[in-house]
């Protein structure tokens, strides 16, 4: 929703309402209301009714706010009902471009890691894919109060990312690794998400972290691509294309960090974290080099940064 800088008005107000009620209804219908959906709708309209501070900032988040939503309704059209899960695919040809020699046994590097593993990594590991959201919404909060057009630019470019990889879902549904060790290749679409080797770090801080968090993915066949792994390209862009100095060399080592505990944690092949970066780098290309030629973005962009300047 943007709106210009006057004060609200009825006609705000209504429109403000309508949404609400309407993102309600239609979660309600799709995959039911829970109480996050409510706290989400709750905190949206006190934001943005608080203040113009307050409005500013709802306004210009809702670009991540757009994301979840388009997330979250993923659960109504699951993908593995449009075409057929890849379980044995990938891990045969991650086995063929990427097999580890152990012993008298060819392993993926899954595997490898899951037969040796250490405390250290077990914890780093951990540390760099808690931050795969956190990372990407500090810089976003950072160009928020620096430099509006650059906040759009690098959220509209992560929501593009997202929506490429969604994509990819429904054309090439794929198991995570951990799914074929455990469960084998047969599909069930009734087994919860699993934290994978990131239990491990669950067990060395004794909280259950990852557990509860993956307990809550209704469609463990996602794997493909690692979105995980296509976030810090995107902050790393951005970074670089801002000058943000030695900031940049975090950046740089948050890529290497996720990227090896994606495979490190069993969530996901090599291939599948070449596949997330391709995405990354294909979303930034087609903003930059198609979206930010076209005049109606343009006008777009002006408007929206307008509305929450």
């Amino acid at each position: 929703m943007l709106f210009p800088k006057e004060n609200l008005n009825r006609k705000t107000l209504t429109t403000l309402v309508i949404a609400s009620l309407a993102y309600l209804t239609i979660i309600h219908l799709l995959v039911g209301i829970k109480t996050e959906n409510i706290i989400i709708v709750l905190m949206y309209n006190l934001l943005f009714l608080a203040s113009e501070p307050t409005r500013k900032f709802i306004t210009a988040f809702s670009i991540f706010i757009v994301f979840g939503i388009v997330y979250d309704l993923m659960k109504a059209f699951p993908n593995y009902m449009v075409n057929t899960v890849d379980i044995i695919g990938l891990h045969d040809m991650e086995r063929c471009l990427f097999g580890i020699s152990d012993g008298n046994v060819i392993l993926t590097p899954n595997e490898f890691f899951a037969l040796h593993h250490t405390w250290l990594l077990d914890l780093a590991s951990g540390i760099f894919y808690i931050n795969w959201m956190p990372i990407p919404l500090a810089l976003g909060f950072y160009f928020f109060v620096k430099n509006k057009q650059q906040f759009l630019y690098f959220s509209l470019t992560f929501l593009l990312v997202n929506l490429i990889g969604f994509c990819v879902y429904y054309i090439h549904p794929a198991a995570p690794p951990w799914y074929l060790a455990l469960h084998g290749s047969q599909v069930n679409i009734h087994v919860p998400g699993n934290p994978g080797g990131l239990i491990r770090f669950d067990e060395i801080v004794h909280l259950p972290v990852f557990q509860s968090i993956y307990i809550r993915n209704s469609n463990v066949f996602a794997a493909m691509p690692s979105l995980h792994s296509a976030y810090p390209v995107v902050v790393l862009f951005y970074g670089l294309k801002n000058k943000l100095g030695n900031i940049n060399w975090f950046f740089g080592l948050f890529i290497v960090g996720i990227w090896f505990s994606a495979i490190y944690s069993g969530h996901h092949y090599l291939l599948d974290v070449i596949a997330g970066a391709a995405c990354a780098l294909v979303g930034i290309a087609i903003f930059q080099h198609v979206l930010l030629k076209s005049r109606w973005f343009k006008t777009f962009i002006k408007y929206y940064c307008d509305s929450i300047s």
